[in-house]
């Protein structure tokens, strides 16, 4: 790591010597616990995906910024800060070098994430669903899909969040040369749901295809991320219309109540579970810890040499 680095990132230590020592590490986003969840259930999950990635012999790296570091793994007094706080600034990529110069803390988006693990050269990311084109204004695009475009990692996830536009979303994958590869399926998930109806651009039933797909695209020169879309588990997936009709009421709620911005997927997940009687948020969880454990066994394969 050269000096800027130094100078803005802390490494737990654990990280620092899986980094130096070439041990298989999984990236964990923070926003999942600064705005996903209230306390303490937040602070469990966080635990819990944590425990998942070790249970399957790798190193866990959530990523946050506190106090205007970068912290690349977290002890636990740090992400029981993150957790309990009610004040943390949601850190996308754009908001980075702002957070650091002015020593604030938060949690950081899928961008945010990848952004700072690419950094570091760390190559697998585990997240629950990634944003992307909004229904009702096209024109806001996440993030994420521009940083999908400039990561080179694999970030597995169930597809993109059910309360966007997933074709439109899909189409700018498609045109930033991302690769959307179903894991043991020819389908892309639907986030609550084992489909969205749209088909993936390849299928792989393996984490050792997965990687060697991800070690051809980037020796070929290709700057962007693999998106690997894993479907939720079928005991806790949800039915798409059931779904979709509590989308539909949400959606209505947000434009009377002209919620805007980045507040705009906050407000409607937290309306979806309370719609659904807490049936999307148990799928929520479920396929975070599953993503965690797809991304485990990917890891190892992508170890230099």
């Amino acid at each position: 790591m050269t000096s800027w680095h130094n100078e803005y990132f802390s490494i737990h230590p654990e990280v620092a010597q899986a980094l130096k020592e070439q041990k298989p590490i999984v990236a964990l986003e923070s926003t999942v616990i600064t705005h996903g969840l209230p306390h303490p259930e937040n602070e469990k999950l966080a635990r819990d995906l944590e425990n998942v990635v070790r249970e399957n012999r790798c190193i866990p790296a959530t990523i946050a910024i506190l106090d205007g570091k970068i912290r690349i793994g977290l002890d636990d007094g740090q992400l029981e800060r993150l957790a309990q706080s009610k004040d943390m600034m949601k850190v996308s990529s754009r908001d980075i070098a702002s957070a650091l110069v002015q020593r604030n803390s938060g949690g950081t988006t899928v961008a945010g994430t990848l952004a700072i693990a690419k950094e570091v050269g760390i190559r697998v990311f585990a997240t629950g669903g990634i944003g992307g084109v909004h229904r009702q204004a096209t024109f806001d695009v996440s993030a994420d899909l521009l940083q999908l475009a400039n990561s080179q990692l694999v970030v597995v996830c169930a597809g993109a969040k059910a309360i966007l536009d997933i074709p439109a979303t899909l189409e700018v994958l498609e045109t930033y040369g991302v690769p959307v590869v179903g894991y043991c399926t020819h389908e892309f998930p639907a986030f609550y749901s084992i489909s969205s109806g749209m088909m993936v651009g390849a299928r792989l039933d393996s984490a050792r295809e997965v990687a060697q797909l991800a070690r051809v695209h980037w020796e070929l020169g290709r700057p962007s991320a693999i998106l690997l879309a894993v479907p939720p588990p079928a005991e806790a997936a949800l039915d798409p219309q059931f779904v979709e009709d509590a989308i539909r009421k949400s959606l209505d709620e947000a434009e009377r109540m002209n919620v805007h911005g980045q507040a705009v997927t906050p407000f409607l997940l937290s309306r979806v579970s309370e719609l659904t009687g807490g049936a999307s948020l148990k799928v929520n969880l479920e396929l975070l810890h599953n993503n965690a454990r797809v991304a485990a066994n990917i890891a190892p394969y992508l170890l230099p040499g």
